[in-house]
């Protein structure tokens, strides 16, 4: 995948010469080299926060062999990882799954992807928000610095939380960048020695228990149905949401074509390994049997109470301040990335008017106020009127995200096929296309095993009428507003070079 192939073939010289002469319009500054880039999307994937939270919910389906699924889900993720590659060495565009789908299948598809991956963004936020009060509460609790805290004390450090994203993504994205891949990776280190001391005892044979060192994890136990194990692997494809990140900084990077598509790639490389080889020691941790998988699945954090029992309760104590700052660090990446792509929607339909204008210091300070904001009238509308705790903003949050971030995902891969097996924009072997149509089968299963059967009752029964509202409205929007439909088409064309190309057909 060298980005020599990634060059738009369509630059002729008058197209240049006619950018040249077209007004300036508002864009972003490049300052951001390609460990940013990994930075942003290494926060919003938040594997260190995933790798607590998300192992459990595969167990009942998979048994012992949640690190299988974990297996099995990497090699799907890097399918779809293939698709924003190849199109992050095609477009550079602040706008991301917006810019790709809007100029591969027409600006109305491509005003419905965007918006649907601001939703994601901005559910998002509200769930890592969320979890950085419940952690964060629990940590100052259990240190005796909040010995008595009130009852909606999670909230408070969740509205504050929001205050210090904003204000991250407003003063200076290399900040906040530098921060993103700061936070995360210390605790993605914590995590893996904590790991490291786990798999040790193991092997050694003196693990609290009599747990050992089993390759057992990677098999599936009797009498499980290939079936249940994809249910399993559903949840392993959804601790890489947010791997995409990156893509919305095509407009800051100093090297874009070369650096986003690294830093992608690169992303879902390491969250694979990092997934299958840490579930693979929690569950020998917790142990491979019966009453091992059960205590796995009740576990509210894994490696804490590994920390815990394996090491020092001061180290549970560590990890959950780990999971606390890879929490905001994931919400920060929320609001980073969600700034982005609805900068880059409103400049593009509207021009530099109100969320298409950045400040001084080359950030979209108005369209990160909005995004903001919108977050935390979510999180008040769920108190207000569902008297919803913590938490439970963040599994509705996490829910809705992730079912509009299906969506987006699916409509970016038919783009991408269109882009380079159709159209054939780009050098690439045609026996290639089984990537993304393996992309397609995998996303289309999961979207139907998180729909099928539908919930009768519970808030379960709301989460696909909020995603779908969501992406109603630009649906809605999108064919009530034609003319605005033409701009955004023709801003993406003049951005990316591709005037003077057969056009899409409009979305």
């Amino acid at each position: 995948m060298s980005d020599s192939s990634a060059r738009p073939h369509s630059r002729s010289g008058s197209s240049v010469a006619a950018a040249e002469a077209a007004p300036e319009e508002p864009r972003l500054r490049r300052s951001l080299n390609v460990w940013q880039a990994v930075g942003l999307s290494m926060a919003l994937m938040a594997p260190s926060m995933a790798v607590n939270i998300n192992p459990q919910a595969a167990a009942p389906s998979v048994g012992r062999a949640v690190p299988l699924a974990f297996l099995i889900a990497t090699v799907g993720v890097l399918l779809v990882a293939y698709v924003f590659v190849r199109l992050c060495q095609y477009f550079h565009h602040s706008g991301s799954v917006y810019a790709f789908v809007g100029a591969t299948l027409g600006p109305r598809c491509g005003v419905v992807a965007g918006w649907g991956l601001i939703g994601t963004y901005l559910f998002y936020g509200v769930t890592t928000s969320s979890v950085v009060g419940i952690f964060g509460t629990s940590f100052l609790q259990r240190t005796g610095v909040w010995p008595h805290p009130p009852v909606d004390a999670p909230f408070i450090l969740t509205g504050c939380v929001l205050v210090l994203a904003w204000w991250l993504t407003v003063a200076s994205v290399r900040r906040g960048t530098n921060v993103l891949l700061t936070v995360e990776g210390a605790t993605v280190a914590l995590i893996l020695a904590v790991s490291a001391v786990v798999l040790v005892r193991l092997v050694v044979g003196n693990a609290p228990a009599g747990h050992r060192f089993t390759m057992s994890v990677f098999s599936v136990p009797p009498g499980t149905a290939p079936s249940a194990l994809f249910l399993g692997v559903v949840f392993g494809f959804l601790s890489f949401a947010g791997f995409e990140a990156a893509s919305t900084l095509g407009e800051e990077a100093n090297e874009p074509r070369r650096d986003i598509p690294r830093a992608i790639l690169g992303t879902t490389l390491f969250g694979g390994v990092f997934f299958v080889v840490v579930t693979g020691i929690e569950m020998m941790g917790f142990g491979a049997n019966t009453s091992g998988v059960t205590a796995f699945g009740n576990s509210s954090s894994l490696i804490g109470d590994l920390g815990g029992a394996y090491l020092s309760p001061w180290v549970g104590d560590a990890v959950t301040l780990g999971a606390t700052v890879s929490a905001f660090g994931c919400c920060l990446a929320c609001t980073v990335g969600s700034a982005r792509l609805l900068f880059a929607l409103s400049r593009d339909s509207l021009g530099d008017r109100g969320l298409g204008r950045v400040s001084r210091s080359g950030a979209p300070a108005w369209a990160a106020t909005a995004v903001s904001l919108a977050m935390a009238l979510v999180l008040g509308i769920c108190v207000v009127a569902f008297s919803a705790v913590p938490e439970d903003t963040f599994v509705w949050g996490g829910t809705i995200g992730t079912l509009i971030l299906l969506v987006a995902y699916v409509l970016t891969t038919l783009g991408a096929i269109r882009l380079i097996f159709v159209q054939r924009r780009m050098p690439v072997p045609m026996w290639q296309i089984v990537i993304p149509i393996g992309a397609l089968g995998l996303l289309g299963y999961t979207v139907y095993r998180n729909v099928i059967p539908y919930p009768a009752s519970g808030p379960g029964h709301w989460f696909p009428i909020v995603a779908g509202g969501w992406l109603a409205a630009a649906v809605v929007v999108a064919c009530a507003a034609p003319g605005t439909a033409r701009r955004v088409g023709q801003r993406l064309t003049e951005a990316e070079g591709l005037r003077g190309e057969a056009a899409a057909p409009p979305g």
